[in-house]
C-alpha cells in the first residue's frame, strides 16, 4: 500500500478549503478541483479563496488548481469529495476518468437526493467502489475554527483500517487530532442527521426558546439519532462518541453553524426561499430533512424532531404551533 499517496480535493466551499489547508500542512502538493474559474484565478493571484475562509493563505506552489474534475481524479490516489450532497450527482455526470483503484473519502454531510442514498452507498452502487476503498471524514469540527487553527478533532471512518490511518496521518497537525472508526454508515447518517437537529435548534432560538429548552432538545436529539441509525444499520456503537454526540453539539450550538442560522431565520418568520436567498452557503439540513423523513417512512423509528422540522420546511406548517406540540413530546 502506498504510504505517500497523492490527494485531490473536490469542491470549493468552506469545508473543502479547510481540508485543503490541512492537507497542505502535510504534503508537498494536492490537486484541487472547483467549478468556479474566478475563484481559481483569484487563489493563483491572491493566495486565498475569495468566497470562503479568506483568512487562509495558501502556498500556490502546493496547489494543482483545476476546473476539470477528470484532471483532479486522474492525478490522485485519495480523492476527497466536499460538495453539497444536493449537487454531487450533477458534478459526477462530468466524470469520465475511472475511479477503479482510487480511494474515495466523503466529507459530505447529507443524502444524495437522486438516489436517496448516503454517499458511501451511492459510490458503491453507482461506481462499484468497494467499501474497503471508501471512507468518511466527520467532526466535531467547523471549518472556521480550522482556519483559526483552534484545536479540533476529526473522526475518520473506513472499511480498511490502514487507509483510514493514512488519511488521518495526512490531516493531523498541531491543531488537528484524528481518531479511527469502522462505522462508515453510522457516521455518515450521524453527519446528515445532526444538521436537521441544528435546524431545530435554530428554529427554537428564533422562536425565543432559551438555553434550558435547547439543552432538552439536544438531549432528545441524540436519543432520536440513536433510534434512527439503529433502524437503518444495526451494529455496536457508542452514540456518545464525538462523531455522534460531539458533532451534534457543535452543530446545534455554534454560531458558525449554517444549519442553525437557517433554522433561526425560519423561527423568526423567514420563508424557506427567503432564508436560502439570504444565506451565501448551502444549509445541508434542508435537503437532509426530506431524505431522513422519506427513509423513515420505511423504518418507522420514533422521530418527533425530524417530523417537526419536516412539517415546517416542507408542509409549510407554522413553526410556533409545531414547536408548541413538539415540547409536549420531549422529555
Amino acid at each position: 500500500m502506498n504510504e505517500h499517496p497523492k490527494f485531490a480535493v473536490i469542491g470549493g466551499g468552506s469545508w473543502a478549503t479547510a481540508i485543503a489547508k490541512m492537507l497542505c500542512d502535510n504534503v508537498d502538493e494536492i490537486a484541487w478541483y472547483m467549478r468556479n474559474t474566478y475563484a481559481i484565478e483569484h487563489i493563483k493571484l491572491q493566495k486565498h479563496n475569495p468566497n470562503y475562509l479568506s483568512s487562509v493563505e495558501f502556498d500556490t506552489k502546493q496547489l494543482k488548481l483545476t476546473n476539470d474534475i477528470n484532471e483532479a481524479v486522474a492525478y490522485a490516489d485519495y480523492i476527497i469529495f466536499v460538495i453539497p450532497s444536493a449537487f454531487l450527482a450533477t458534478e459526477l455526470k462530468d466524470l469520465t476518468e475511472s475511479l477503479e483503484g482510487k480511494v474515495i473519502f466523503s466529507a459530505i454531510k447529507g443524502i444524495v437526493p437522486e438516489t436517496s442514498l448516503i454517499v458511501g452507498e451511492h459510490f458503491h452502487q453507482k461506481f462499484n467502489i468497494p467499501y474497503e476503498n471508501f471512507g468518511v471524514i466527520t467532526g466535531p469540527c467547523h471549518a472556521e475554527e480550522v482556519a483559526l487553527e483552534r484545536l479540533s478533532y476529526l473522526t475518520i471512518a473506513c472499511g480498511d483500517d490502514k487507509k483510514a490511518k493514512i488519511m488521518g496521518k495526512h490531516l493531523n497537525s498541531h491543531y488537528i487530532n484524528t481518531k479511527i472508526s469502522d462505522d462508515i454508515v453510522g457516521t455518515e447518517y450521524a453527519a446528515m442527521l445532526k444538521n436537521i437537529y441544528a435546524i431545530a435548534a435554530g428554529i427554537a432560538h428564533g422562536l425565543g426558546y432559551g438555553d434550558n429548552f435547547q439543552a432538552l432538545l439536544m438531549s432528545n436529539a441524540i436519543r432520536e439519532m440513536k433510534k434512527f441509525i439503529r433502524k437503518v444499520h444495526k451494529m455496536k456503537r457508542n452514540i456518545n462518541n464525538s462523531a455522534y454526540l460531539g458533532d451534534l453539539l457543535v452543530t446545534g450550538y455554534s454560531t458558525f453553524s449554517r444549519n442553525r442560522m437557517f433554522g433561526n431565520m425560519i423561527g423568526k418568520g423567514y420563508t424557506v426561499k427567503s432564508a436560502m436567498m439570504e444565506m451565501s452557503m448551502v444549509a445541508e439540513g434542508y435537503y437532509a430533512t426530506k431524505s431522513a423523513y422519506t427513509i423513515n417512512q420505511e423504518h418507522k423509528a420514533k422521530t418527533p424532531i425530524i417530523d417537526a422540522v419536516y412539517s415546517i420546511l416542507y408542509d409549510g406548517k407554522d413553526a410556533k404551533n409545531v414547536f408548541k406540540k413538539l415540547t409536549e413530546k420531549l422529555d
